[in-house]
């Protein structure tokens, strides 16, 4: 299959994405974590803080500090056990949301703090600990590979978001594609997240040379590749600086790749038997950067479109605070659990402008890297205070809702899921991140489909902590009809497309036991 079809059928003919006589193994399924064997280790602190509060701005965190960043971010946090049509289901949480809760993801770190070798490790979220593998400075290594030139004294931890292949194409076959950019996203948003509340600052990069960066960490790229790697400083100007590879001399994968020795170390992941996915392979290798020449800017391709006239202006609410980490604690993705009520406007204002009230810095911007300029926000509204059923776009500029289609399309919504798991009529506001058609293919190739995906997961994340601050429960969805939701926007014809879909609104408490797994 060429990859322009499969990237088509990826978004909107997922059923041509798989096999027809696919089933999925559940007996052989692998572990929701990767497992390191006869490495160093070093053990991190369960007595997690039950509140996240910031710190004395300019002075390096301990290792205690970063283990608690690090579970915050992905670490186990709760097993739960709950009846579903008689059957009881079993499953262990942590804080962010994951297509069928498989986690494709692995987090590694570069640290240099005082109490700890320096290196690289794998966060081992199974028993919460830092496995070595590979120690010394590797500073002047990380800032050719990457697209910005830190001040790598002022970075006391770069964070590597990878994705395993197979921990979810056991599953879902190809479409773990689509899902692998999705949850990679919300790792990124959730850290972007956590940092925040601990005064530290973060830039994420996209672009930086793949094989050299895999090389570093010990990674087979026909098993697992990084996708984002993000820096954590303490320097609250970010103080870095972008480097116009063009014109400086070239950096490239494999000369990077000559300067440290090749590791291999022995891994668990408990499947005896690993099918072949060669379109994911094709995939990954088509998205790779050789060479810092190919790094690039994206210009902004966001312009709003003229989609209706009728406009209605929210309210300004006073800033939003709430408790994050209870929030955290408290947020799951309802799915049968969704209960219709009234839905207030300036719950839905709220809700709208916390979701796009922040920004973060990135190398894919040329100003103050807000991801709006990418992705926005539209959405089907039933029962919301002061605004007419239908179909809106939401507008940050104005923070205001332009009106598209009126009507209840709650049916419309139903009849285009997959798997009817959710029931869209008990739910008020049905949303859609919406991004460009071309998938960012123009400026970053291939690679560009599954940064679009992962800015999409950062803004879902933020969009679900909200909702849940605001007592409503959001379940994002990829099994959607895109093609009825573009329709329905009149953005088919727009180049532009739905991404993925959130149901959100007030759900009843589901009968379940719920135990915490930190001290």
């Amino acid at each position: 299959m060429e990859l322009e079809t499969f990237l088509h059928h990826l978004h909107f003919n997922t059923e041509k994405t798989s096999p027809p006589d696919w089933q999925v193994d559940w007996e052989d399924a692998p572990l929701p974590y990767k497992l390191y064997r006869g490495l160093p280790e070093i053990p991190l602190t369960s007595d997690v803080p039950l509140k996240l509060e910031g710190r004395e701005a300019h002075i390096k965190p301990s290792l205690v500090e970063l283990g608690h960043f690090l579970w915050y971010v992905y670490g186990l946090t709760q097993y739960s056990q709950s009846a579903f049509f008689e059957e009881k289901a079993q499953s262990i949480r942590r804080f962010v949301p994951s297509g069928g809760a498989l986690y494709p993801n692995e987090i590694y770190v570069y640290i240099k703090l005082e109490d700890a070798p320096e290196g690289i490790y794998h966060y081992d979220v199974a028993h919460h600990r830092l496995i070595l593998v590979r120690e010394g400075n590797y500073d002047s290594y990380l800032s050719r590979s990457l697209k910005t030139r830190y001040h790598m004294s002022d970075c006391f931890c770069t964070v590597f978001v990878s994705t395993v292949f197979w921990k979810n194409f056991y599953k879902y076959n190809n479409f773990s594609y689509r899902l692998q950019g999705l949850d990679a996203g919300v790792v990124i948003g959730q850290s972007l997240e956590v940092a925040n509340r601990m005064g530290i600052s973060t830039r994420v990069c996209y672009q930086f040379l793949d094989r050299a960066i895999n090389h570093l960490l010990g990674l087979s790229e026909q098993d697992e590749s990084v996708y984002a790697v993000i820096s954590l400083s303490m320097n609250q100007s970010n103080d870095c600086v972008d480097t116009d590879y063009h014109k400086e001399e070239a950096a490239s994968a494999n000369e990077l790749c000559l300067e440290v020795p090749l590791l291999k170390h022995g891994t668990y992941n408990r499947s005896k038997r690993v099918i072949d996915y060669p379109m994911l392979r094709k995939m990954n290798e088509a998205s790779l950067i050789e060479t810092t020449k190919s790094f690039e800017k994206v210009r902004k391709n966001n312009k709003p479109v003229a989609l209706g006239t009728e406009m209605i202006f929210l309210p300004f609410t006073d800033n939003f605070s709430y408790d994050f980490a209870a929030v955290c604690r408290e947020r799951h993705s309802p799915d049968i659990d969704f209960l219709m009520g009234k839905v207030s406007q300036t719950q839905l204002s709220t809700l709208l402008k916390e979701t796009f009230s922040f920004s973060y810095q990135n190398d894919l911007d040329e100003t103050n890297g807000m991801i709006e300029t990418r992705v926005s926000l539209y959405g089907s509204f039933y029962n919301v205070e002061g605004v007419p059923n239908g179909a809106y776009s939401y507008e940050k500029s104005t923070h205001a809702l332009r009106r598209i289609n009126q009507g209840d399309f709650r049916g419309l919504l139903q009849n285009g899921l997959t798997m009817p798991t959710v029931n869209l009529y008990q739910v008020p506001l049905c949303l859609h991140v919406v991004g460009g058609k071309d998938h960012l293919k123009e400026e970053l190739g291939y690679r560009g489909y599954r940064i679009q995906q992962m800015e999409a997961g950062i803004l879902v994340q933020r969009l679900l902590l909200v909702a849940c601050a605001l007592e409503m429960g959001g379940h994002p969805l990829l099994g959607f009809d895109v093609n009825h939701c573009d329709e329905l926007y009149r953005i088919d014809s727009k180049e532009k497309t739905c991404l993925i879909q959130i149901p959100v609104g007030p759900y009843r408490s589901r009968a379940w036991l719920k135990g915490s797994l930190n001290s």
